[in-house]
């Protein structure tokens, strides 16, 4: 099968775009509105850009032309927190993504705790394995739709207890949801470890191959 990527309306490239690149990992994002609403949404455009300093990245994109509540709180704050969500909050996570009113706590309506960042004024999920604190760094426009990359900059992590072994997060206890195409979710499955690489390198570089 062919397809003109050309051909295809935004809605469409959208459906065909979101089949193909998966999994991806679910940023569950609360954000304060300027009369103090905490606003919680998931976006799985999300990833990090940078180790120094730590930049995560998330795309928003608009709803009927207009900003999402999410997007026009970062802007108007420069603040939010990715929270990662783990399997037990999968029902939680696909229900926040509904539409309300920018007066509506989608965290209060799913009666999700919140609990106060150490160095922002945006609340993080109190039952949330992971979750990281963000300043705005920058925001770039994509695209003829009004999409915007954020990045932010994490200022602090607040990891459940356990999660963290040598320096690394034990991702099986994380536990991650993910998201694929349409209303569908997954978790992590098997997971395959491979070893081998540096001894293979040393082989390569002994004999005189490599590219």
């Amino acid at each position: 099968m062919h397809i003109d990527a050309r051909s295809l309306a935004p809605e469409a490239t959208y459906r065909l775009l979101s089949g193909i690149v998966v999994p991806r990992p679910i940023a569950w994002i609360t954000t304060l509105s300027p009369t103090g609403v905490v606003n919680l949404a998931p976006f799985s455009c999300f990833t990090f850009v940078s180790n120094k300093p730590p930049l995560l990245g998330v795309n928003i994109g608009r709803k009927a032309g207009q900003r999402k509540d999410t997007g026009a709180n970062i802007h108007a704050s420069g603040e939010f927190v990715v929270n990662i969500g783990d399997g037990s909050q999968m029902v939680a996570i696909h229900e926040s993504s509904a539409e309300h009113a920018p007066d509506v706590s989608e965290a209060a309506l799913l009666g999700l705790g919140t609990a106060p960042s150490s160095a922002i004024a945006v609340p993080r999920l109190a039952d949330a394995p992971v979750a990281m604190e963000c300043r705005l760094e920058r925001v770039i426009p994509f695209g003829d739709t009004g999409a915007e990359f954020f990045v932010g900059e994490v200022l602090a992590y607040h990891l459940r207890d356990g999660l963290l072994q040598d320096g690394k997060v034990d991702t099986l206890a994380l536990d991650p949801v993910c998201r694929i195409g349409g209303p569908n979710y997954a978790t992590l499955g098997r997971i395959v470890t491979l070893r081998g690489m540096q001894q293979t390198a040393k082989t390569v570089m002994a004999s005189g191959g490599g590219g």
